[in-house]
């Protein structure tokens, strides 16, 4: 059949072309163009992907695979929906995560409508996560079978109806295997390496944001969770749940490190406690999107609220009314911050996921 394959100008995407190709398909190539024009300097040392340079890498491999390549300028849409959700939510002292963003309201709508345009019947992509019948019909997401490169977590926006168009080639491979089949059809990108930074800010997010946007620098106190004063903070935007570097604060009463656990944008603090103050084993999931049929109340699940995290054992709990999802965990977690993807599985499927909301209370509040 024809298909589209998304290159990102990256080894991973490369050979999922590639294996479309060797498998006979028609494969178009077509690379995204996300991030903000840079230095050419700037943009070697930040390590991200996206970028115009990635565009020319998935070119040269287009042409050693031997498939036609078109360049998608999405610089537009990507600052309104992907950017502008990062800063908005920094300052609202949340944690985002830009691939979800990406992936819910750039990526994947844009590739599929290019698809139709070309008139390519699948979409293909690199990202390491399993597509397979669904025993209620339909095809269902699953976890890839390198659990170090597992990109399932990042999946969870799409939605269901699209899935019966996607196609994940690399899901069922080792991260070396697809190194070495690079290697050995003389890809030119077989030995670039992996981008770890995100694409538009480079290595530290606090620079991006005190460059972009002027009025994070809002200083405030830095409080304990008795509302005394320990500290100040350069701005609420700056602190994640869970830091424990940078905050310039003394040590707990017990002599140990604080961690922030909670930010009031609102109030413009800042709370930091002993790490058991940071634990947390209840969650509230808003703006859910469901891959499979919802879980009922009392049923377990698993949970994971950072890419690469550990899965929690959670039990659903009854619903308020309100389109949230509250989870009960089996052993408390710890520092899981508010904007981050609170994704849901049973097995290896994944059931759906959404954004974690700010929730007061700590474990060890309770149990005073």
């Amino acid at each position: 059949m024809r298909v589209l394959c998304a290159m990102s100008g990256g080894v991973d995407s490369t050979v999922a072309a590639l294996l479309m190709r060797q498998a006979g398909h028609e494969v178009v190539g077509v690379t995204m163009v996300l991030a903000p024009e840079r230095d050419p300097e700037e943009e070697a040392q930040a390590g991200g992907c996206c970028s115009l340079a990635d565009a020319q890498d998935a070119r040269r491999s287009a042409r050693a695979i031997g498939v036609p390549h078109y360049a998608l300028d999405m610089r537009a849409p990507f600052a309104r929906h992907v950017i502008a959700d990062f800063e908005r939510e920094y300052l609202a002292g949340r944690t985002p995560n830009p691939c979800v963003a990406c992936n819910r309201g750039v990526k994947f709508d844009a590739l599929l409508e290019k698809a139709d345009e070309l008139g390519c019947e699948l979409l293909v992509t690199g990202h390491y996560a399993r597509l397979a019948p669904a025993p209620e019909g339909g095809l269902a997401l699953y976890a890839a079978a390198d659990p170090d490169k597992d990109q399932s977590y990042v999946l969870y926006p799409l939605r269901r109806e699209v899935l019966d168009r996607l196609a994940f080639p690399l899901g069922g491979m080792r991260k070396a295997e697809v190194r070495a089949l690079a290697r050995e059809a003389g890809l030119p990108v077989w030995d670039k390496p992996d981008s770890v930074e995100l694409c538009f800010v480079g290595r530290d997010y606090r620079d991006y944001l005190a460059r972009t946007r002027p009025e994070a620098r809002r200083p405030g106190d830095v409080v304990d969770t008795a509302g005394r004063r320990v500290g100040r903070h350069a701005g609420v935007a700056f602190y994640t749940v869970g830091q424990r570097r940078g905050l310039g604060v003394p040590p707990g009463p017990d002599g140990g490190p604080r961690y922030v656990v909670d930010i009031d944008p609102e109030a413009n603090t800042v709370v930091v406690g002993g790490r058991e103050e940071a634990m947390r084993d209840r969650l509230r999931v808003e703006e859910m999107n469901w891959l499979a049929p919802p879980p009922r109340p009392g049923e377990e699940v698993a949970v994971r609220v950072r890419a690469h995290g550990p899965l929690s054992r959670a039990r659903v709990l009854p619903p308020e009314g309100d389109g949230t999802l509250d989870l009960a965990l089996a052993e408390p977690l710890f520092a899981p911050a508010p904007g981050q993807a609170a994704v849901l599985y049973r097995g290896e499927r994944v059931l759906g996921g959404g954004r974690l909301a700010r929730l007061g209370g700590t474990v060890a509040a309770a149990r005073a």
